[in-house]
């Protein structure tokens, strides 16, 4: 990660980081965890989508059960702007594990949204999913 980070957001979860980076990665867990289709081919240079099309990317980087890093954007992204860079930490916790998420290269006009947006279309979506399915 470079000093143009947007903005970096952690929030712990009651499950292991193994749980977490599979089912990120995994099209299927991720439409699980997320309630929206998505699709992914979990490998560095493998292409993924979710919440049904509307984000799409490229892995960077796997390392399972630590960490994975990906480009990523939303159809809202200005045609001409580069990818976001997203990198996920997934730390063990003595309850479960504190996952670190850092992004960079939002369009400025978008990081607020985007801000928001992970804890409103991935953390609590996340807390339901772990309550509902008791992984």
């Amino acid at each position: 990660m470079n000093q143009n980070v947007d903005f970096i957001l952690s929030a712990e979860f009651p499950t292991s980081p193994r749980t977490l980076y599979r089912a990120w990665i995994d099209g299927a867990g991720h439409a699980e965890m997320t309630g929206a289709s998505a699709t992914s081919d979990p490998r560095v240079d493998g292409e993924f989508t979710a919440w049904d099309g509307y984000i799409s990317g490229v892995w960077l980087e796997l390392e399972p059960d630590r960490h994975l890093t990906m480009r990523w954007r939303t159809v809202q992204f200005p045609k001409t702007a580069p990818s976001a860079r997203v990198r996920v930490v997934f730390d063990p916790t003595p309850g479960g594990t504190r996952l670190t998420l850092t992004q960079e290269g939002t369009p400025p006009e978008q990081v607020e949204s985007y801000r928001r947006g992970w804890d409103e279309h991935y953390f609590e979506p996340i807390r339901v999913w772990l309550a509902e399915s008791g992984v």
